[in-house]
């Protein structure tokens, strides 16, 4: 979930979370260049909601330039860091996550990204020309992201059989569409590595958009939570992508895809840098089951929103929170 930065903590009480769980080997791969990947996708949404694409056409030095640039400027001193924000909402925010009282190992840069000519809110020292840390590098990323984003909105509508192809895509792609991109970092702590412990770096969560796509560098950390409710830790791989099914999607198909519940947890041993790019649709547009994936006498189980009403709510909630209970029927 994406919220807006607040102020850093110097202290915080980090709750320590569940045991970390094994690596879960059931994660469905989908490869974008075979036939019928159209259909992995939709089970894997349905079974899931979380999955891994490879194949996907996005240039691995466009992600590496882009990490690289990520880790240069977290390890700029903390004064330089928080001299640049919060920006209100967009900008830097460190251990806070959100207004509501969630807080986590975690530092991270915030931003807001427009989708036609594609563009991004930053911050006013990033525009200092010594201080140019994301602009070739973060345009080129999102860019490819996007496409990456639209060829599986497109391939999941052909593998749900929705006409016209693009009903799914156009929500990301418009030019009103409302996206964001995090880039998270999840520090080194030796006194968590000596007591060989995990806590957490970002709590539980749904994430309220459409899709999110993420990635991160090759360490551990990531959890999802399985239908049954137990937690398993995602196998790092810093060559594919991670797609995660949001609370719109969910909506979107009347409950027949799931919004994945997942976590990061912080075990001190190494740092983590994770880039997540969180699809939205254009604020006034309006979210409810489609017509075309009802079945017959089929009722919708929950009441039509807005983007702009749910991304309200979804602020105004703590991480955890059950964001849908209120538009269910």
């Amino acid at each position: 979930m994406v919220v807006l930065a607040s102020p850093a903590l110097d202290e915080i009480p980090l709750v320590r979370p569940q045991k970390h769980g094994a690596f879960f080997s059931a994660i469905p791969v989908v490869d974008l260049s075979m036939p019928f990947s159209a259909e992995a996708l939709v089970k894997a949404c349905e079974d899931v909601g979380f999955f891994k694409v490879i194949n996907h056409n996005v240039p691995m030095d466009v992600v590496q330039r882009l990490e690289a640039e990520a880790v240069k400027f977290f390890e700029m001193p903390q004064v330089f860091k928080e001299a640049s924000g919060p920006a209100d909402p967009f900008g830097y925010g460190n251990k806070r996550i959100g207004p509501n009282g969630d807080v986590g190992l975690v530092e991270y840069l915030l931003f807001g990204i427009t989708s036609k000519p594609l563009s991004y809110t930053s911050m006013s020292f990033l525009e200092e020309p010594s201080a140019c840390l994301f602009g070739p590098a973060l345009s080129e990323y999102l860019l490819a992201v996007k496409k990456l984003a639209s060829d599986v909105l497109e391939l999941i509508a052909e593998g749900l059989k929705i006409e016209p192809g693009d009903v799914l895509n156009r929500l990301v792609t418009d030019e009103q569409s409302d996206g964001l991109f995090r880039l998270n970092h999840y520090p080194r702590c030796p006194l968590l590595e000596r007591l060989n412990r995990s806590w957490t770096g970002f709590g539980e969560h749904t994430d309220p958009q459409i899709i999110s796509v993420l990635r991160s560098n090759n360490t551990t950390g990531l959890q999802i939570s399985l239908k049954n409710g137990s937690w398993v830790s995602v196998p790092p791989d810093q060559e594919s992508f991670f797609i995660v099914v949001g609370d719109c999607l969910q909506v979107l198909t009347n409950g027949r895809f799931k919004s994945v519940r997942h976590r990061v947890l912080a075990n001190g041993s190494k740092s983590r840098v994770s880039m997540i790019y969180f699809f939205g649709p254009p604020p006034a547009e309006k979210i409810a089951p489609l017509s075309q994936l009802m079945g017959e006498g089929e009722q919708s189980k929950y009441k039509e929103f807005t983007w702009g009403e749910y991304k309200k709510a979804a602020y105004k909630s703590r991480l955890g929170d059950n964001r849908l209970g209120q538009y269910e029927k």
